[in-house]
């Protein structure tokens, strides 16, 4: 088996088949040899376990999974980097690469034929620019995932994995907090890939709850207002919420009165147990 972590010799297999980097599609290959059995090893894979990955970049990874689940579905949306996978992974017989990108994927499909009955994990080293939409469509599809462990801008895990009702909280903190426990695993530097991001990483882990953290009469309305409330961060909640939907400022000072909050609080002040209140008082 080839060593991935090698920087020769990824250069060696791309050149090989004619790939260069698409730094479009956020590609930065790691090559530190400890991360990827780290992030294996944090996902407690085992041989019922079906691994999804995302953006598998020449294979990683991928061979860290396959070592560890039972079956390794990989989306790849880059088909110049099928040739290179199908080379580096050629040792193991339960990958599969899955020429899609994953945000148009009939997600629900594919796990039910593919992974039948098997416990899901997603394990995968995210493209920066799409972190946040690709975790939100995890999140928000409600598949049958056990746990998400993936590897983020370091920024973005600080967001992710913040505490709901602190600064460093917003919207996506609570959608995360809803539906999942996440902590921060370790952080990577940003010359642990090739070629390196401007940014250091972090692997984060989301313990999907079997039942959300709150209870809502709405769930749509809950979001729309979570999204609202943050949605002008230096306003207060009053303000921000009217001015971006159709809740008028009297309205909201009496849902907040009645919750026995101060008519000038603001979004990052609540916690996500007061949101719901809040949605479901409105």
């Amino acid at each position: 088996m080839k060593n991935l972590s090698d920087i020769n010799v990824i250069r060696s297999v791309m050149a090989k088949h004619g790939v260069t980097f698409n730094k479009g599609l956020g590609q930065n290959f790691l090559v530190d040899p400890e991360v990827c059995p780290a992030m294996a090893e944090a996902a407690c894979l085992n041989e019922n376990t079906c691994a999804i990955e995302i953006g598998p970049g020449v294979g990683v990874l991928t061979a860290e999974l396959a070592k560890r689940a039972g079956k390794v579905l990989s989306f790849e949306v880059d088909k110049r980097l099928l040739p290179v996978l199908a080379e580096t992974l050629s040792d193991f017989n339960n990958v599969e690469i899955i020429n899609e990108d994953v945000m148009k994927a009939d997600l629900p499909k594919i796990i039910e034929e593919k992974c039948k009955g098997m416990e899901i994990a997603v394990v995968a080293n995210l493209p920066y620019y799409i972190t946040s939409p690709i975790i939100m469509l995890l999140l928000e599809s409600k598949l049958p995932i056990k746990s998400i462990t993936v590897m983020v801008q370091k920024e973005a895990a600080d967001r992710l994995c913040a505490e709901v009702g602190s600064r460093d909280g917003g919207a996506v903190t609570v959608a995360v907090s809803y539906y999942a426990d996440a902590e921060i695993l370790f952080e990577v530097e940003r010359d642990s890939f090739m070629p390196p991001p401007n940014v250091d990483s972090a692997v984060i882990k989301l313990n999907i709850l079997k039942e959300p953290k709150v209870k809502v009469k709405d769930e749509k309305k809950f979001f729309s207002i979570v999204k609202a409330c943050f949605a002008q961060r230096r306003k207060t909640l009053v303000n921000t919420v009217s001015n971006t939907t159709s809740y008028s400022k009297e309205h909201l000072k009496t849902a907040l009165k009645a919750m026995d909050l101060s008519e000038t609080v603001r979004a990052e002040q609540l916690t996500i147990e007061q949101l719901a209140e809040l949605s479901n008082n409105l």
